[in-house]
Parts: structure tokens; C-alpha cells; sequence
């Protein structure tokens, strides 16, 4: 069975639920530490959300130092899957797997709502079970989601393909309504929005299906799944 570890770092929110994302795709979950410099042989890793370190300095900068994320990077860079979720994609681009930086919110405000995205990028490790263009709808929450680049690296991101998910009304001033981007190679990516929260009938967002049946998150660990199943 596919092995995809979770990380959970001081002050992280999310794991729990990740852990339960990656277990209803179909694969097992497997708790990391951050202390720990030992990814015990996963196939691939979760970034989940919160708070980690208690956000201090800046959002991501010291969990990118934990020992965990030197084993990460590593593993990363030898084309392993990697996700970052909300405080995840922090600590990605903190980590500089992922271009660019989450700073606060333009409306200087947390936000907490129901998120409509278009899949911009199908061709990650994440994301292949989507349709490019599709509309999506997974919760958001965060207070620095809002994504910037110079000028030029966005072009370059366009121009490339590397934005992955983008946001239908922008609920935080990120650039280009830019909410999600990948690494050229396309096995690391990085979105605010949560998918985690969005795997289950009857605790995800409204949907076509009815109140609560939303389950459009659940794909990204199912697409992590069958990339690693068909490797």
C-alpha cells in the first residue's frame, strides 16, 4: 500500500485531518515529527496547516528548519510528491521548493469561507485526476494567503505553467488570483485552500450533491495515489 507521511510540527492543525484525507484516498497515512531527521520510507509527504512555531518571524521560516524538512527537501528534490497545504505552502516557499511568498491577507483580516478554484495544471503529481479548467470548491482559512512575485516571476509562472490553482473571487489580494503553484518538475505543489477538509460526504462544503457533500479535495490525494501507482 502507498505510504504518504504527514508532518505535524509545534502548533500544526491540520494533520489529523490530512492523515484522515490520505486514508480515505486509499493509502496509508504515516505520523512524522519534526524533530525527527527520518521520513521512515514514505512514498510521499503532506505539509499540513496551522500555525507552525506560533508563526513567529514570519509564516513557515522556522519550520523550514525543523530537522524533518532537510529529509523533505532531499526527498524532494529526487522527485518525490511533496504537498504543502495553507501554512504548508509557507513553509514550502520558506523552504524554497516552491517560487514566491504568502504575506497578509490585503484585507488585513483572517478569512474563513467555502472557496471556488479553476484547475489551471493537471499534469502534477496532484492534480492529474482533475480536468484543466475545472471548477472546484474547497474551504479556505488563513490570515497570509495572500500569494506575491516580482513582476517577472509571475510572467515566468504563466509562461511556464506552474500556477495550479487559481481563485474564483479573490478573498485575499493573492497576485494573478494566483491560489496554488507547483515546482517545474510538477511533483511538489502548494495551495492556501484546504482539500483536507473537503474528502467526506456530510463534513465538506455545499454541493451540487446537497448540503455538507462537497468531496472535491479528495481527488489530490487519489491523484497522488495513482502517480505513484502508475510510476
Amino acid at each position: 500500500m502507498t505510504r504518504i507521511g504527514v508532518i505535524t510540527f509545534p502548533g500544526t492543525l491540520d494533520d489529523v485531518d490530512a492523515a484522515r484525507a490520505v486514508r480515505l484516498a486509499g493509502a496509508e497515512p504515516v505520523s512524522l515529527w519534526h524533530k525527527d531527521a527520518d521520513i521512515r520510507g514514505v512514498d510521499a509527504v503532506v505539509v499540513p496547516g496551522g500555525f507552525s512555531y506560533g508563526d513567529y518571524l514570519r509564516c513557515g521560516a522556522i519550520a523550514r528548519f525543523a530537522p524533518v524538512m532537510d529529509e523533505v527537501i532531499a526527498a524532494a528534490e529526487r522527485g518525490m510528491p511533496v504537498l504543502g497545504i495553507c501554512n504548508g505552502f509557507q513553509i514550502l516557499t520558506e523552504a524554497h521548493l516552491l517560487p514566491g511568498a504568502l504575506i497578509r491577507n490585503d484585507h488585513q483580516r483572517f478569512i474563513c469561507r467555502e472557496q471556488r478554484l479553476r484547475v489551471e495544471s493537471t499534469t502534477t503529481a496532484w492534480t492529474n485526476l482533475f480536468e484543466e479548467g475545472e471548477e472546484i470548491v474547497v474551504p479556505l482559512k488563513n490570515g497570509e494567503g495572500n500569494f506575491i512575485a516580482s513582476p517577472a516571476e509571475l510572467d515566468r509562472l504563466e509562461g511556464e505553467g506552474l500556477v495550479v490553482f487559481r481563485y474564483l473571487g479573490n478573498p485575499n489580494g493573492s497576485a494573478r488570483d494566483i491560489a496554488g503553484v507547483r515546482n517545474q518538475r510538477g511533483n511538489v505543489v502548494g495551495l492556501m485552500p484546504h482539500p483536507e477538509h473537503a474528502v467526506e460526504p456530510g463534513f465538506g462544503p455545499d454541493s451540487a450533491a446537497g448540503a455538507r457533500q462537497g468531496v472535491d479535495g479528495l481527488r489530490l490525494f487519489q491523484s497522488a495515489i495513482s502517480a505513484l501507482v502508475g510510476a
